[in-house]
């Protein structure tokens, strides 16, 4: 099935084995697409302070023919770059107390459209296809995510568990993270949520389950992200918000798409599955009744 790789797709299966030179001209690359896309390399060396063979070295050890072939992929790129919370809210301050317009709820809800709109550019659904038949092949499937990415995983996790008796959230409610990925094997997979700053044990949970054969699906957003390293899947998802914290809005909504995706392939018993869980649910009188 063809696939599409973007240029942070590139950057990021190869970030790992980068020289210090070359990953400083990576990130100039993510960071800068429009500009590697319509300036000069001339001009790009100039702004980046990198000698225009740096990036040629850079296009080569990323797998293209020339730095022309990298400059034509940067078209469809979206640059992000990770600022820290601290930095965010300070910014978020001075906007406040200089009256900026229009209304936070409007800049709020225009950068999530945006995250999401250019979500849908950037992710090929051939390969979105290819990732949700293997997690639907897949034995069990297990979740995790730490720090912010807790709550849009455990949702994921809620959500497959009413279709899937296979789903299981690891680490949850100081549950064990080594006990899940003890048993993790190559008939399984894995999914990751992970945003900078990065959690450490999302990361090595990342590379358990690649070393022990599973299927990993990461989540992230930025091409820098470790666990990218151990992935077979990895989506990179635009965060911008103009609030401190990183936006989850194109997480969350690809995170209930593949729930979606997953559900239609479920076939009879998926449907068989949710009516007995809300069939106990009303016994266990879990809902609400007026």
């Amino acid at each position: 099935m063809p696939q599409t790789l973007t240029i942070e797709d590139k950057i990021a299966a190869e970030y790992g084995d980068l020289s210090a030179k070359l990953r400083d001209a990576a990130d100039y690359v993510a960071a800068h697409p429009v500009d590697v896309a319509t300036r000069s390399l001339r001009a790009i060396s100039a702004s980046s302070g990198l000698a225009p063979a740096t990036f040629s070295r850079l296009a080569r050890a990323l797998g293209f023919a020339s730095y022309e072939e990298l400059r034509e992929l940067s078209r469809n790129a979206v640059g992000r770059r990770y600022v820290s919370f601290s930095e965010r809210v300070h910014r978020l301050q001075a906007e406040a107390e200089a009256g900026a317009q229009p209304p936070f709820l409007t800049r709020q809800a225009s950068a999530c459209t945006a995250n999401i709109e250019a979500m849908i550019r950037l992710i090929d659904p051939a390969r979105l296809e290819d990732a949700v038949e293997r997690l639907h092949r897949a034995r069990n499937v297990v979740l995790f995510g730490a720090l912010g990415s807790t709550g849009i995983v455990e949702y994921m996790a809620y959500m497959g568990s009413y279709f899937a008796a296979n789903w299981r959230l690891a680490g949850r409610m100081g549950a064990s993270l080594a006990s899940a990925m003890a048993d993790i094997g190559a008939e399984d997979a894995l999914i990751v949520l992970t945003k900078p700053p990065h959690a450490r044990r999302a990361i090595l949970a990342a590379q358990m389950a690649r070393e022990r054969g599973a299927f990993v699906l990461v989540i992230t957003d930025t091409h820098a992200c470790p666990a990218l390293k151990w992935s077979d899947a990895g989506f990179i998802l635009p965060s911008d918000s103009p609030q401190f914290f990183s936006s989850y809005a194109a997480s969350l909504v690809l995170a209930e798409t593949i729930i979606g995706m997953l559900a239609a392939r479920a076939g009879p018993q998926a449907k068989a599955r949710i009516e007995e869980v809300e069939a106990r649910n009303h016994r266990l009188e879990e809902f609400w009744v007026a």
